[in-house]
């Protein structure tokens, strides 16, 4: 008898020949990581990332769609893509040709939407956001249920938001933010499809074709990631000179333009900075917050990654911040936690990036202030 070539076998081979590979993007080359902790977060990147392709390539189903979750304050492994203590992110895989109805209950949700992304092709990554409905779009009822659609056009007699999706429609992202996950009601998401379901059972062409998807999305990630992290001033390097940017501060506030790379948040304005310190120093952030629906900084690693909520205090949001007199407000970060009311922590972590983000801001904030101090002389009270 002649062996079978299943396209599932050779699939499976190229996605664990990558596996074996992504190690050298932290290991080696201009972004490589020296110190054992970036080292081993490196190897937990790339189990994490394999945990998101899978989940929505090989196990996502269009024709019976689910929300799961890819970001959250609590899982360890699923802590990626420029994560932050204060939110759920969930996705699921959606069908261009098809209609779908969104419903939910808001819980104690401050800023609440759907994004949803085109793919150029199976498993690249978006460069385009198709389309956005935030809590602000929706008919909220009393209890706090809401509903809403997406589909190839509108379904006759639906009225209120809806999202036309083109024929490069590929996923739909949620976005929740909580002052205090510890406390605060996630939404509850839910997502169905107006016609019938396609047929159960796994085909081997499908599922060559979604784990080649997924090869390529993992690929993708870590063609970016570790991320660069910038040199101090005083480093003994040239490099500074050939940047516009250096560690322990932050670049000009942005905001997302539909044409954006990855799975980013249109109602959002960023400010990336990085960090570099050493035992007994700290940074003095200060900055203006616009009127907004909510914002927060938060410390991440080379990955753009935190930890999670219940291990560290690693970022401060709009609602546990405590402002200054005059309306600004200061944070202070510091390998462990000092003692400022707005005190953050990098959990010990010499070296990283620093996220700022304003949904639904009235203006694009100013560039934030950076002071350099030593840890014994950072602020312990508010101006």
């Amino acid at each position: 008898m002649g062996t079978t070539e299943w396209e599932t076998t050779a699939a499976w081979s190229e996605l664990v020949g990558l596996l074996g590979t992504l190690d050298q993007r932290f290991l080696s080359g201009p972004n490589a990581v020296t110190d054992e902790r970036s080292v081993a977060d490196g190897y937990r990147m790339i189990a994490t990332g394999l945990g998101v392709a899978l989940d929505a390539y090989l196990y996502a189903d269009p024709t019976r769609p689910t929300f799961v979750d890819i970001n959250t304050p609590f899982r360890r492994d699923r802590r990626w893509g420029g994560d932050n203590t204060d939110a759920y992110y969930a996705m699921a895989a959606i069908d261009p040709t098809r209609t779908y109805r969104v419903s939910g209950q808001r819980g104690d949700s401050l800023y609440f939407s759907v994004t949803v992304y085109n793919e150029p092709s199976p498993g690249e990554w978006s460069n385009r956001i198709i389309g956005i409905v935030n809590d602000s779009d929706l008919d909220i009822a009393d209890d706090g249920t809401f509903s809403f659609h997406l589909g190839p056009k509108r379904p006759a007699g639906v009225d209120g938001p809806f999202i036309e999706l083109p024929e490069d429609a590929a996923v739909a992202v949620t976005r929740d933010y909580q002052v205090d996950p510890f406390t605060g009601r996630r939404v509850e998401w839910s997502i169905d499809t107006l016609e019938p379901p396609g047929p159960i059972g796994s085909t081997d062409a499908g599922t060559a074709a979604a784990l080649g998807a997924a090869r390529r999305w993992l690929e993708t990630m870590f063609a970016i990631l570790p991320l660069a992290i910038a040199p101090r001033p005083d480093d003994e390097s040239t490099l500074g000179h050939n940047s516009p940017q250096v560690a322990n501060g932050f670049a000009e506030p942005y905001q997302v333009p539909d044409v954006s790379y990855g799975w980013s948040a249109r109602d959002a304005c960023y400010s990336f900075g990085s960090f570099r310190l050493g035992d007994d120093e700290a940074l003095v952030v200060t900055h203006r917050p616009p009127t907004c629906r909510f914002w927060n900084l938060t410390v991440w690693n080379p990955y753009m990654a935190g930890v999670g909520a219940a291990d560290a205090r690693t970022s401060v949001n709009h609602g546990t911040a405590v402002p200054n007199a005059d309306g600004t407000v200061t944070v202070v970060i510091a390998r462990e936690q000092l003692g400022h009311p707005n005190a953050i922590s990098t959990a010990d972590l010499a070296a990283g990036n620093l996220a700022f983000r304003w949904f639904l801001p009235d203006t694009v904030p100013a560039r934030p202030t950076v002071d350099l101090v030593k840890a014994t002389d950072a602020p312990t009270t508010l101006s």
